[in-house]
């Protein structure tokens, strides 16, 4: 037995170990690995407080981009409805300033058929007088005649205008 490789190495590891316990490694080992165990547990309370932290931004940048995206859609929508109504609005201008060129050129066509008519019967009127003057100057003589033909043309002027 004392000739055995396996005694000496289970003598020495016995000694070994007493040593280690009357020097109190058993304790500082003991102590360092409290010490590891608790920077190993405020590491993780760390990550798991950043992981928090992190999905907190994340809901938050969600959040915002929805909250763009909503804004984005109703300027559009807004755009879209103030295009429509701004060419509605156009539409309603032009289709006013077409009545009203259209009633001008109305006014001013029946203004130039008033003014030609009117001119047509001046026309006539002057014809007519011109006419009566000749046939009386031919049929009625003397200062009757010219008295006459006075009194009818200014009649005749005084019916027209």
């Amino acid at each position: 037995m004392f000739a055995e490789p396996e005694f000496w190495v289970a003598v020495a590891f016995v000694i070994l170990m007493g040593v280690f316990a009357y020097l109190g490694v058993h304790r500082t080992m003991l102590t360092a690995l409290d010490h590891r165990s608790a920077r190993i547990k405020a590491e993780l309370d760390d990550a798991k407080r950043i992981k928090e932290e992190a999905a907190k931004l994340l809901a938050e940048y969600k959040d915002r981009r929805a909250s763009a995206e909503r804004e984005a859609q109703d300027i559009i929508t807004n755009a879209r409805a103030d295009a429509e109504r701004i060419a509605t609005e156009a539409k309603a201008r032009m289709e006013d300033f077409v009545a009203r060129r259209t009633k001008t050129a109305e006014g001013k066509i029946a203004l130039a058929e008033a003014q030609a008519l009117a001119d047509v019967r001046a026309a006539a009127a002057e014809a007519a007088i011109q006419a009566a003057s000749t046939i009386l100057s031919q049929s009625v003589k003397g200062e009757v005649a010219d008295k006459l033909l006075a009194r009818g043309i200014d009649e005749v002027k005084a019916k027209l205008n």
